[in-house]
């Protein structure tokens, strides 16, 4: 879903396994996925992609 968004509106996109830092891990294992936007959290357990595209926008 972010890959097709990411068409729409172009924007980096960095995924950060969380297997090897603990506090990432303790941070956010329930909440996966976890989108941040400009370093914020933006969406967690699911993102909707006319929401994102709101977001992205608004930027």
């Amino acid at each position: 879903m972010l890959e097709s968004v990411r068409e729409e509106i172009p924007f980096a996109l960095e995924e950060v396994p969380i297997d090897d830092d603990p506090a990432l891990e303790a941070t956010h294992r329930e909440r996966i996925p976890v989108v941040t936007i400009d370093g914020d959290v933006a969406f967690s357990l699911f993102v909707h992609p006319d929401s994102l595209r709101r977001r992205l926008s608004a930027r």
